[in-house]
C-alpha cells in the first residue's frame, strides 16, 4: 500500500509567544517564565487515579517553566532529574531521523499555541518514568517510504513500563511505525483530544503477558490509519469513549480494523462514532468488550461485544458527549490549539457552527446569509456547515469577519457546490459598469484566517455564448487576505480561475492549498499572494473553441516576497502535447517594481507542458523575474537549460513550503 507522503510544514519561531512565554532581555537559549494554566493542568481518566505512589498526573508544574527552540535545549530539560514545564516554541527537527528523546519523570512538554512541532522524531518514556504530560504538540514525519515498516521503530510517543502519563491535544502523523505505543505494563495513562492520522499503525497497547495496564482513551480523532486504532492487548481496564474513527473513502489508506480488544483485555467502549471503518469493533474470545451508545455509519465487517466489563465510574468521574455530536466536536477541538482550556467544555465552545441547507433543514438557505450572520470582528472561529446541494449565489466574506470556515458536509467535495457565472465584462445589474476580473468571483474572501474544505467553487461562465462581452476572465475564487487555508476543495473555471491576491500591495497574503483540484486554462492560478499549492492536482482544460493553449500561473509578486509555489502535485489534463506554459510574469498595471515568482518542484508534469515552459507577458521578460523548477518528473519535465532553469539542491532548501508560510502553520480548526 502506498503512503500519501505529505510535505512538512511549520518551521518558525513566533514573534510573540503564548502568555508569559516571551524571552526577556538578555535571556539565554531557554528562559524561565510563569506558566499559564494550560501548561500546568492535571490529567483526567486513569492518569488521575492515585496509584504506584503517584497522586494523579500533573507533570512539571512544581518546577521551572522554560522555553525551548532547539533539539539540544529540549533534550537538556526533558532528560533532567528536576521537574520542568517545557514550552516548545517553533519546529524542532530531530537528528538523526527517528530519534526519540528519553523523557524523565515530572515533566510537562507543551507546544506554544500551534507552533510547537517535533519533526522527524519523538519521545520515549522508559521503565519507572512517571508523571509526564505531552500536550499541544505536532509530532510528525519520520516516514521512510515503506508503508508497513518493519525496519524503523520510529514512534511519535513510545512508553515501556511508564506510569501516570497524559497525552493531550496533539497532532500525530506520518511516522515510520506507530503514532503511540503504550507497552510493557505501562499504566495509568490517559490519551485525550488528539488527532492521529495518515499512518499505518495508530495506537498499540500491550506487548506484555501481564494484565496490568489501566488506560483511558477519549475524544480522539483517528483518521486515515490502517490498523491499531487502537489495539489493546492484555489491558486490565481499557475505557474508550467519545472517539471518532474515520476512514475516508477513495483514498490510498483503507482501515483493516477499528477498536480491538485482545488477549485478556477488559474494554468498555462508549458513545464513539465510527465512519466508513472496516471491522469497526473486534474482540478475541478471551477478551471482554462492553459497548454502549456507539454510532456506526457506513461501516462493514465485524462489530463484536461480549463479557462483563467494568464500571469506569468506580475509578474516576467522567461525563459523556452524545455520540452524534462527536464528529463535529472533535473536528473543532482535537489537536493543538492556540489556547486550550482544562476541560472539554472549554474546547467545545471554541467554534460556533452555522448550518446551511437549500431544503430549509438548516439555519440558513444560502451561504451568504450565514456569512451575514457572523458578528463583525468575531474573536473565534465560526464554521459554516453547508449541506450537499448546488448553491447558485455569490458569496463574499468581508474583511471584518475573520476566523470563518466554509465546509461542505457531504461525503465528497463534489456534493456541495457554490457556483455563479459572472465574467469581467458582465454588466452589473445596477448599470454602474462591469464587474472586472476581481469582481467576477463566485466566492470572494477578504477576511484573514479563512478556511474552506470539502466543497467545490465554480465559475461556469459560458465563454462561447458570450463572445460579445469585452472581458472573458471569470474567477471562481478570489482571496485577498492572510492565512487562507484551502483544504480538500475543487476550484473550477477557465480563464483566471483562482485569484490569490493580497489586501494591498504592501500587505502579506499567505494561502495554503492542500489535497485539492484546480481546473482552468489561461492564467488560471494568478495574483500577488504568497501561495502554496501542495499535494494537489492542476487540470488543464481546452479553450471554449476546443483549442489547447494556456498558462498555469501568472504571478504578480511584490519585490521581496514569495510568489506561487507548486509542490508535490500533478499537472495533467485532456489537452494537446506541448500546448501549455507553466507560467508568465504578470506586472499588473505595467508595474516594473514587481518581481513575479513561480517555483514548481517535486511535481509530475504531463506532456502538455512545453519544453520551454516559461514565457514573456506584456513586454516583461520572464528571465528578469523568478521562475524555476526542481526535480519535477513525468513526460513534461525537462533538464536544466537557459530556457528551463532548475534550482540547485542548495537553492531548493530555501524554497520549501515553510519558507513560504513563515510563522504560520495551517491547522484544521
Amino acid at each position: 500500500m502506498r503512503h500519501p507522503r505529505r510535505k512538512a510544514l511549520g518551521v518558525f519561531v513566533p514573534l510573540a509567544l503564548a502568555a508569559g512565554l516571551v524571552h526577556g532581555a538578555g535571556a539565554g537559549p531557554a528562559a524561565a517564565a510563569a506558566a499559564p494554566a494550560w501548561a500546568t493542568a492535571a490529567a483526567d481518566g486513569f492518569a488521575s487515579v492515585n496509584a504506584l505512589g503517584q497522586n494523579g498526573t500533573y507533570g512539571g508544574r512544581d518546577g521551572q517553566t522554560v522555553t525551548v527552540r532547539t533539539q539540544a535545549e529540549l533534550e537538556k530539560y526533558a532528560t533532567a532529574a528536576e521537574p520542568y514545564v517545557i514550552v516548545v516554541a517553533g519546529a524542532i527537527t530531530m537528528s538523526p531521523v527517528g530519534k526519540e528523546i528519553k523523557v524523565a519523570s515530572d515533566k510537562t512538554i507543551v507546544g506554544s499555541g500551534t507552533s510547537g512541532h517535533i519533526v522527524g522524531g519523538g519521545f520515549f518514556l522508559g521503565t519507572g518514568v512517571h508523571n509526564v504530560i505531552i500536550r499541544n504538540l505536532t509530532i510528525r514525519d519520520t516516514y521512510q517510504g515503506v508503508w508497513n515498516d518493519k525496519e524503523h521503530d520510529f514512534d511519535a510517543i513510545q512508553m515501556d513500563g511508564a506510569h501516570h502519563v497524559w497525552i493531550d491535544h496533539n497532532d500525530l502523523r506520518n511516522m515510520a511505525d506507530g503514532l503511540i505505543d503504550v507497552r510493557k505494563d505501562s499504566t495509568n495513562v490517559t490519551v485525550s483530544w488528539n488527532r492521529l492520522h495518515h499512518d499505518n499503525k495508530a495506537f498499540g497497547i500491550g506487548w506484555t503477558e501481564n494484565v496490568t495496564t489501566d488506560i483511558t482513551i477519549h475524544h480522539n480523532w483517528v483518521q486515515e490509519t490502517e490498523q491499531r486504532n487502537p489495539s489493546t492487548d492484555n489491558c486490565a481496564h481499557a475505557h474508550l469513549y467519545n472517539n471518532y474513527l474515520e476512514d475516508v473513502p477513495g483514498t490510498d489508506i483503507t482501515s483493516s480494523y477499528g477498536n480491538y480488544s485482545r488477549g485478556r483485555t477488559s474494554m468498555v467502549l462508549e458513545n464513539s462514532y465510527f465512519k466508513g471503518v472496516n471491522n469497526p469493533v473486534i474482540k478475541d474470545s478471551t477478551a471482554s468488550l462492553v459497548q454502549r451508545g456507539n454510532v456506526f455509519s457506513g461501516t462493514s465487517g465485524r462489530n463484536e461485544s461480549g463479557g462483563t466489563g467494568f464500571d469506569p465510574k468506580a475509578y474516576y468521574a467522567y461525563s459523556l458527549d452524545r455520540a452524534a455530536d462527536v464528529p463535529a466536536l472533535l473536528k473543532a477541538g482535537a489537536g493543538p490549539r492556540s489556547s486550550i482550556g482544562t476541560t472539554a467544555g472549554t474546547l467545545a465552545a471554541a467554534a460556533t457552527t452555522l448550518t446551511v441547507a437549500k431544503d430549509g433543514t438548516g439555519q440558513y438557505t444560502t451561504v451568504q446569509a450565514a456569512v451575514n450572520a457572523v458578528p463583525a470582528d468575531n474573536p473565534s472561529r465560526v464554521v459554516i456547515a453547508v449541506k450537499p446541494g448546488t448553491y447558485r449565489e455569490l458569496v463574499k466574506v468581508p474583511s471584518n469577519k475573520p476566523h470563518v470556515t466554509i465546509q461542505g458536509t457531504g461525503a465528497s467535495r463534489k456534493d456541495t457546490v457554490i457556483v455563479y457565472n459572472n465574467a469581467a465584462g458582465t454588466p452589473k445589474p445596477d448599470g454602474s459598469g462591469t464587474y472586472g476580473t476581481g469582481g467576477s468571483a463566485t466566492v470572494a474572501v477578504e477576511a484573514d484566517d479563512f478556511q474552506a474544505r470539502n466543497l467545490s467553487i465554480t465559475n461556469d461562465f459560458d465563454e462561447k455564448a458570450n463572445q460579445s462581452l469585452s472581458g472573458h476572465q471569470a474567477v471562481a475564487l478570489r482571496t485577498a487576505a492572510d492565512k487562507v487555508f484551502l483544504d480538500g476543495v475543487i476550484v473550477t473555471g477557465d480563464q483566471d480561475t483562482l485569484l490569490l491576491d493580497t489586501a494591498a500591495k504592501d500587505r502579506l497574503g499567505r494561502v495554503y492549498m492542500s489535497n485539492s483540484y484546480v481546473l482552468g486554462n489561461v492564467d488560471f492560478i494568478f495574483g500577488r499572494a504568497t501561495a502554496v499549492i501542495d499535494h494537489s492536482v492542476i487540470t488543464l482544460r481546452k479553450r471554449w473553441d476546443g483549442s489547447s493553449a494556456g498558462y498555469v500561473t501568472a504571478p504578480s509578486t511584490a519585490a521581496g516576497r514569495k510568489g506561487i509555489l507548486i509542490a508535490d502535485s500533478t499537472v495533467n489534463g485532456d489537452v494537446s502535447n506541448g500546448s501549455f506554459y507553466l507560467g508568465r510574469p504578470w506586472h499588473a498595471g505595467g508595474d516594473a517594481s514587481l518581481d513575479p515568482q513561480t517555483t514548481v518542484r517535486n511535481t509530475t508534469l504531463s506532456a502538455a507542458i512545453k519544453a520551454a515552459p516559461w514565457t514573456d507577458m506584456s513586454g516583461f521578460s520572464w528571465k528578469a523575474d523568478r521562475f524555476a523548477e526542481y526535480k519535477n518528473t513525468g513526460p513534461g519535465a525537462g533538464t536544466a537549460s537557459t530556457d528551463r532553469p532548475q534550482l540547485t539542491d542548495a537553492q531548493a532548501t530555501t524554497q520549501e513550503i515553510t519558507d513560504w508560510l513563515g510563522d504560520w502553520t495551517p491547522t484544521t480548526s
